[in-house]
């Protein structure tokens, strides 16, 4: 019985991310003018007129530049954000130029963009500090340093969008293909043995192995429930076609829990060719070539969906394994990764 393995090597990073536009807040008020008038005259005295509805409506503050929402991983959705102090004009989340602030000299966080792209991708708080007007008030002075999306940036982090910028990043990437009486009989997952990537004896028909295929772990810029697949498929990585067969397609699920903070994912589990498909998939494979797929599936804490592939891992030649002096043969390694 003769077992082959192949080795990953590099990967190209690729994302479709949408643009959000950026829009400012503006209020004119008016009550009253600039003095007396006859409107309100019923008596021959001179009464006010009546002013406008100032009470609060959240819908009004709102409307320009919606909350973050919140989803949770069953598909519901939690309450959003409290609504901050201030008002529309100068709301305390933001500290816009030109509103009040409480202490001369001090420094916060502000920005002047959208609040769903606060932070995500390129986007960044600038800096503001509190300034004296005049001889009894203070007000926030210029927003510097912020960083707002790219104008017409459709994907990537200049979008400033949920899943534009981060890394999945798996420890073992190894197949394993196997004959027996000179006959392909398909292919199975390598395990982890001693730090190292084993194909274990089997003979027909192929079971996936007991032990899963790789830890991997993923950093994100975005909170969220992420599902993401690795998919192997025998053709030119460079150049994908619809037709591309399968041979194998395992998934990672699980929630994410903190921003930009590498975590681990549950381990890709096992795999084996059981079909004659993937059989003659993985038989193709090993004879032309072929790629590993990363594609994500999942909800932000935001509640947008995201799905796409966003990364195709090249493999290297069967002869590596035998004479890895090879200049094809450079940087082959047992894992592999995808930047979005």
């Amino acid at each position: 019985m003769r077992t082959w393995k192949l080795f990953s090597l590099g990967s190209i990073a690729g994302s479709v991310l949408g643009l959000a536009l950026l829009s400012v807040w503006s209020c004119n008020t008016s009550i009253g003018g600039d003095g007396p008038s006859d409107a309100g005259v019923t008596d021959g005295s001179w009464t006010p007129p009546t002013p406008p509805d100032l009470r609060f409506d959240p819908d009004a503050f709102w409307a320009d530049d919606p909350p973050i929402m919140s989803c949770v991983s069953d598909g519901g959705m939690l309450p959003p954000p409290p609504i901050p102090g201030g008002t529309p004009e100068c709301p305390d989340d933001k500290n816009r130029q030109g509103c009040p602030c409480t202490t001369v000299g001090e420094q916060r966080a502000c920005w002047p963009g959208l609040r769903q792209n606060r932070n995500l991708g390129i986007c960044r708080d600038g800096v503001t500090t509190c300034m004296r007007v005049g001889e009894l008030n203070q007000a926030w002075g210029a927003c510097e340093g912020y960083v707002l999306p790219t104008s017409g940036a459709t994907g990537g982090s200049e979008a400033c969008k949920c899943f534009s910028e981060g890394r999945w990043a798996l420890d073992n990437l190894v197949p394993c293909f196997y004959t027996s009486g000179g006959e392909d009989i398909g292919a199975a997952s390598s395990v982890i043995e001693g730090g190292m990537p084993k194909c274990q004896s089997m003979s027909k028909p192929l079971k996936a192995p007991s032990q899963p295929w790789s830890p991997n772990n993923l950093t994100v810029d975005c909170v969220g429930r992420w599902k993401l697949c690795y998919t192997l498929k025998a053709g030119d990585g460079a150049n994908p076609q619809p037709s591309d067969c399968v041979v194998a397609s395992v998934c990672s699920e699980g929630d994410y829990i903190e921003a930009k903070k590498t975590q681990a994912l549950p381990q890709l589990p096992s795999w084996a060719t059981t079909t004659q498909a993937a059989i003659d998939c993985a038989k193709k494979f090993k004879q032309s070539g072929g790629y590993g797929e990363m594609s994500v599936d999942g909800t932000t804490v935001t509640c947008d969906k995201v799905q796409k592939v966003f990364n195709r891992v090249k493999y290297c030649p069967l002869s590596c394994n035998t004479d890895p002096t090879q200049p094809e043969c450079k940087n082959c390694g047992s894992g592999g990764g995808g930047s979005f």
